[in-house]
């Protein structure tokens, strides 16, 4: 299922508020990408990106788009102060290298251990896995945002991955726009729910087993 404006603004924005002064922080596409506008007030990170940029910006206003500066996935960005350019094999090798402290990512399905799959639809033409598989396993905590569910309303959080993975045990944290869950070593802790919906709404829709705890933070 699509998600508006709003909804997707709204889960930049709680992913931001994960980035911390001095991180080197690397975006996938989709709602990941929106997290650069939204940073913090007085936090400073570096945002990198696999075709070669140590140092994009947010997003450009409409019509100062350059058309030479654009991140990994082909968005145009700007480019903070003190940037750098490389070339992707130099990008992948401080990815690889464990250069990266958090990275923040799209996915199709996510299972309860942490594993992640989210570069294809067996049967459905794809782009390729880009840097995801490296960022999966390498980024020192890796972040998903998603909708809950998928256009059938099947969740899309689940006991175990259907579609190919990515990488395995990977995942720290899920924001979705109901709730936002932490993969522990006791299994996946609903940390927050995004109001209006509830634990019942989000119990319902997630097939994985949620710890729930005592006191659950509701997100406005």
């Amino acid at each position: 299922m699509g998600m508006g404006k709003e909804t997707r603004v709204r889960i930049a924005k709680r992913a931001a508020g994960e980035l911390k002064d001095g991180m080197a922080v690397n975006l996938g596409i989709g709602i990941p990408t929106q997290v650069a506008d939204y940073v913090p007030e007085g936090i400073n990170v570096v945002f990198h990106a696999e075709n070669g940029i140590l140092g994009a910006g947010g997003g450009p206003l409409p019509g100062e788009e350059d058309a030479f500066l654009c991140n990994a996935g082909g968005y145009p960005v700007t480019i903070a102060t003190g940037a750098s350019y490389c070339d992707s094999s130099v990008a992948f090798a401080m990815i690889r290298r464990g250069c990266i402290d958090i990275t923040i990512l799209g996915a199709l399905e996510v299972s309860e251990r942490g594993d992640l799959a989210n570069w294809i639809v067996p049967g459905k033409r794809v782009a390729g896995i880009g840097g995801a598989m490296e960022l999966a396993q390498k980024a020192k905590k890796v972040i998903v945002l998603m909708n809950h569910v998928n256009r059938q309303g099947e969740s899309k959080v689940k006991k175990q991955c259907d579609l190919p993975l990515t990488a395995q045990a990977c995942i720290k944290m899920i924001i979705t726009e109901m709730a936002v869950m932490e993969v522990t070593e006791q299994g996946l802790l609903l940390k927050e729910i995004m109001l209006p919906y509830t634990i019942e709404d989000v119990v319902s829709h997630t097939e994985a087993a949620l710890i729930i705890p005592e006191n659950i933070t509701y997100i406005p």
